[in-house]
C-alpha cells in the first residue's frame, strides 16, 4: 500500500514534531487534538520550528510553506477516516490510549496502519484493544525528542504484525530522513532498555556517597565521550518520566536493575522533575550555568 495520508494523535511536543518531518517530507498530515487551543499551540510550534530551519539556511521559505500547506489540523477524530498510516502521540496512559484506538478502529478503512509512539508502554496491549485483522497492522514507531533533530525511530513489531506492514512502516521512516533500529515488543525497546538502567546506576552511585553529581557528569562525559552526564539526561529526559518508565520496566522483567532508587522517588514526590520544573540534580535559576543541587 502507498502511504500518502498521515494521521498524527496529539500536536504536544512529540506530535508536533512527528507531524512536521512527516509534512517535510511530502506526505499529507492531519493532526488531531482534544481541544482547539491545544492544537494551535501545537501547529504554532511547527511554524516556529520551521522558521528556525530557514533562519539556518537548511531549508527555504518556499519549502516551509509548501510544508505548512500540506499540514491541516482538526479536533475531530472522524477526519482519519482516510488516513494511510495513523502514528499516535498522546498521554502515556494504556487505558486512554486503548480507548482511542478501538474508536479509530471503529472509524478507519480496514487497510489503515496505527502506530504508536510510546516509550514503554506494551504495543501488544494496546493492539488488543482492535479488531483480529486491525492488530496485524498495528506496531510501534517510537521516534526521539526534538524529532526534527534526532535521527533515530525504533520500529517495533508485536508477534502478530503483518510482515508487509512492519517493511511499510519501515519504509516510511526511512523516508522522513531516519535511522531505522528494529524491535520487539519488550518493555524499553532498545534504547531504554540500555539507558534507563544506566540513569539509575547513575542515581545510585550518587545516593550512595561515592561521588558527586558533578564527577559522576564529568567522568561519564570524558571518560566514555558521552555528550551530557546520565544526571544531566536524567534531568533533560524529566525525573517523572524516568520515574514512570522504570516503574513499568521493573513490573515487566522483575529485575532490581529497573527498579528506581529511593532518592529517585523522593525528588519526584518532592516536585523536582528536572529542567521542566526548573530543579533536579541540578538548580536551573540560571538555565545557562545550572548548579548541582544538594540531594544527599
Amino acid at each position: 500500500m502507498a502511504i500518502k495520508k498521515v494521521g498524527v494523535l496529539g500536536a504536544g511536543l512529540m506530535g508536533a514534531g512527528i507531524a512536521q518531518i512527516a509534512a517535510s517530507s511530502g506526505y499529507d498530515v492531519t493532526v488531531v487534538e482534544v481541544s482547539e487551543d491545544v492544537l494551535k499551540k501545537g501547529l504554532g510550534g511547527v511554524e516556529k520550528s520551521l522558521a528556525k530551519f530557514v533562519e539556518k539556511g537548511s531549508l527555504s521559505a518556499e519549502q516551509k510553506d509548501a510544508t505548512l500547506g500540506r499540514l491541516h489540523g482538526t479536533t475531530n477524530l472522524e477526519a482519519l477516516q482516510d488516513a494511510d498510516l495513523i502514528i499516535e502521540a498522546i498521554i502515556e496512559n494504556l487505558q486512554i490510549k486503548r480507548e482511542t484506538y478501538a474508536k479509530l478502529d471503529a472509524i478507519c478503512k480496514p487497510e489503515t496502519i496505527f502506530a504508536s509512539n510510546t516509550s514503554s508502554l506494551s504495543v501488544t496491549e494496546m493492539m488488543t484493544a482492535t479488531s483480529a485483522a486491525r492488530q496485524q497492522r498495528f506496531i510501534g514507531m517510537h521516534f526521539f525528542n526534538p524529532v526534527p533533530l534526532m535521527k533515530l525511530v525504533e520500529v517495533i513489531r508485536t508477534i502478530l504484525t503483518d510482515e508487509q506492514v512492519y517493511e511499510e512502516a519501515v519504509a516510511v521512516a526511512a523516508s522522513m530522513g531516519k535511522t531505522v533500529v528494529r524491535a520487539g515488543d519488550k518493555t524499553g525497546f532498545i534504547v531504554n532498555r540500555l539507558l534507563v538502567p544506566f540513569m539509575l546506576d547513575a542515581i545510585r552511585v550518587y545516593e550512595e556517597g561515592l561521588a558527586s553529581v558533578v564527577d559522576i557528569d564529568n567522568g561519564l562525559k570524558l571518560g566514555c565521550n558521552h555528550p551530557m552526564g546520565p544526571l544531566t539526561l536524567a534531568d533533560f529526559v524529566g525525573l517523572d518520566t524516568t520515574y514512570y518508565i522504570a516503574n513499568i520496566m521493573f513490573d515487566e522483567f522483575k529485575e532490581k536493575r529497573f527498579a528506581p532508587p529511593p532518592l529517585l522517588k523522593r525528588m519526584v514526590q518532592a516536585g523536582l522533575y528536572g529542567r521542566k520544573s526548573g530543579r533536579g540534580f541540578y538548580d536551573y535559576s540560571d538555565p545557562r550555568n545550572p548548579v548541582p543541587m544538594k540531594l544527599v
